[in-house]
């Protein structure tokens, strides 16, 4: 079974009747780290709430904005919205100082971490403890420690606030949904085999040896697929923290260090800063042509894989895949996740979809939000 999703699914919409005789809901929101997915995040809030108050009757207030020197407070208006440099109310940042903040407007409080901040995450377990709900993209959390990965499933849910996440695995894509309702219905998973980074898709995707990789590199870069430093992308930790995600919400207790992983940057090239490792980018192109030539010879595709088995064997690395196989059927930044279990065991059940990309990656977590503001109305 194939499910193909363009982009994360929308809530739905309520009857006319419904939704001038409900009560107001409103939330108060915190945004950390308004950069490329949280500025993207900013401008889709901008856009839809006046919708939502008429058809939901739901107040999204944009009450707290923090990047890495300041924090604009009261900014729930066009100048902050269109750029956030522009709002009126600012002081230095402090986190400590953010939950305590939105609290003061007496709504359910959302913190939406946009970051990628180790800094920021120590900050969940006070958050949870006071009741305030935290929608992230950031993995670190998640895919960290695993002590402190139940201790802060243990206090958000002991405090009921509510933890979301999807958007660490698949960008926009209902992967962690997908996968909590076969196992929360009593299905068994036999096995996760998937292509979990958009930009290794997309390079992998384009590249047929008419171009060097590094060029690639550099294109991804530019269109924004990659991070300035690839390295992030190209070394394979960010996919090997997404499958210890899977692996968590399987109910297997993995750890990054439980992953074999397979870098595609060479060693020489691992610890160099991020100007010298630009500098020798071309050093990439002769193994990762002598790659090309190894799959086209077996008739196959080359393919970042990551896969993890219900005993707990984790692995990410380039592979040679067949032609008939369903991740060679991705394109461009497509991430492809296939669950094969005890149901879907002749025909694995596959999420596919664009998986990187500021914008489908901001929808996801608006929908989070949307996903909070559901179970406050519950």
């Amino acid at each position: 079974m194939n499910v193909r999703v363009s982009q994360a699914l929308p809530a739905l919409e309520p009857s006319p009747r419904a939704a001038t005789s409900a009560r107001m809901r409103t939330l108060a929101l915190g945004i950390v780290g308004p950069g490329r997915v949280g500025g993207a995040l900013l401008e889709q809030l901008r856009a839809s709430r006046e919708r939502l108050k008429r058809t939901h009757r739901l107040d999204l207030q944009l009450r707290a904005v923090i990047d890495s020197r300041h924090m604009w407070l009261d900014c729930d208006d066009d100048a902050l919205n269109g750029r956030h440099g522009g709002a009126q109310i600012w002081r230095p940042a402090t986190l400590a100082d953010l939950g305590p903040y939105l609290q003061q407007s007496h709504a359910h409080a959302v913190i939406v971490d946009c970051s990628a901040s180790e800094e920021v995450v120590r900050h969940y377990a006070d958050w949870f403890t006071a009741g305030i709900h935290v929608v992230t993209p950031n993995k670190l959390a998640e895919s960290g420690p695993l002590e402190r990965w139940h201790a802060l499933r243990e206090t958000a849910s002991h405090s009921g606030a509510q933890w979301l996440y999807e958007t660490t695995v698949g960008a926009g894509l209902p992967v962690i949904k997908t996968l909590r309702e076969l196992i929360d219905t009593g299905d068994h998973l036999t096995s996760i085999e998937g292509m979990l980074s958009g930009t290794l898709a997309w390079l992998l995707d384009q590249f047929d040896g008419q171009r060097a990789f590094s060029d690639l590199v550099r294109d991804a870069i530019v269109a924004g697929y990659a991070e300035p430093d690839p390295r992030l992308d190209l070394g394979g930790m960010d996919v090997a923290r997404k499958l210890v995600i899977l692996a968590r919400e399987a109910g297997l207790t993995l750890s990054l260090d439980d992953v074999e992983v397979e870098s595609l940057v060479p060693a020489e090239l691992a610890d160099v800063d991020a100007e010298t490792f630009m500098h020798k980018l071309a050093q990439l192109d002769a193994p990762m042509t002598r790659r090309l030539a190894q799959a086209s010879a077996r008739n196959g595709v080359l393919r970042y894989v990551a896969r993890l088995s219900a005993e707990g064997h984790a692995r990410v690395a380039l592979e040679v895949v067949p032609r008939s196989h369903p991740l060679a059927n991705a394109r461009l930044t497509d991430n492809m996740v296939v669950f094969s279990t005890r149901r879907y065991c002749d025909n694995p059940l596959v999420v596919q979809g664009p998986g990187a990309g500021p914008e489908v990656t901001a929808a996801g977590v608006f929908a989070d939000v949307l996903r909070v503001a559901q179970q406050v109305a519950a």
